[in-house]
């Protein structure tokens, strides 16, 4: 019998002592699921146009697309909360160009166990190689057609997942076989919309209405020019939001 009560006894003691450590294992796991909890969603289409021309090249005259390209681009698809990739060069005829690389889910289907952190940084480097790539087979097609690189780029981004962000890391330096802009007289807003209004005759407006463009480079060529920068900028931006109705945001340049 004393055997018996000092057993009862303890039982209590011991139940108190199995709750001691189911306590703390119960709120463990309670902050794991925590970890676990899902991002919001990236729903942003993005696309990444890449200058492969001589003008793009790591040289003193030249604004080095690789190195811009390296340092923006992370960045960019980071802060406007891409979901989404795709991408174009700029060649001597980028709509026809055969430099082509796939779309980058940057926001790929996942479970509750996911860390999505790591996904998402993985497929940001996913699509860094990718835009490199790009980049690479441009320059083995060299010359600047900046305007049909746009027009490309406005066909292939999906437009399904809210206002699209363009990242176009270029001088914009125009030049391809049948048109160079440098021979152009852009010095006033009249001559400047005579050399948009025969190219538009000519080609077409670019399809990146309601989009934003994040120009990197753009008139890096003028940096010892400024009236020629001026005169270049200012056509630039009628071109893209005079004209093709996108919305120009310089947060990227450099």
């Amino acid at each position: 019998m004393h055997h018996s009560a000092r057993t009862a006894h303890r039982s209590p003691v011991r139940a108190a002592r199995r709750l001691a450590v189911v306590v703390p294992l119960v709120c463990a796991l309670a902050a794991l699921v925590s970890c676990t909890k899902q991002e919001e969603a990236l729903t942003t289409p993005c696309g990444v146009v890449v200058d492969g021309s001589g003008s793009a090249a790591a040289v003193k005259q030249g604004f080095d697309s690789e190195e811009k390209l390296k340092h923006s681009l992370v960045e960019f698809l980071t802060d406007q909360k891409c979901g989404t990739v795709d991408f174009a060069p700029i060649t001597r005829s980028s709509r026809s160009s055969s430099c082509r690389q796939d779309q980058v889910d940057l926001d790929p289907p996942h479970d509750a166990n996911t860390d999505q952190k790591v996904q998402r940084a993985d497929a940001r480097r996913a699509a860094a190689l990718a835009a490199l790539a790009e980049l690479k087979c441009a320059r083995t097609q060299n010359g600047s057609d900046v305007w049909g690189a746009l027009a490309r780029i406005g066909e292939t981004v999906p437009d399904d997942g809210g206002t699209p962000k363009l990242l176009v890391v270029s001088d914009f330096d125009q030049s391809d076989p049948e048109f160079v802009l440098s021979r152009q007289d852009l010095s006033t807003e009249a001559e400047r919309a005579k050399v948009i209004d025969s190219l538009v005759r000519k080609r077409g407006l670019p399809g990146i209405k309601g989009m934003e463009v994040f120009p990197v480079g753009l008139g890096m060529q003028y940096s010892a020019k400024p009236s020629e920068a001026d005169d270049f900028q200012a056509f630039w931006v009628e071109v893209l939001e005079g004209r093709a109705k996108a919305h120009v945001d310089n947060q990227y340049k450099r």
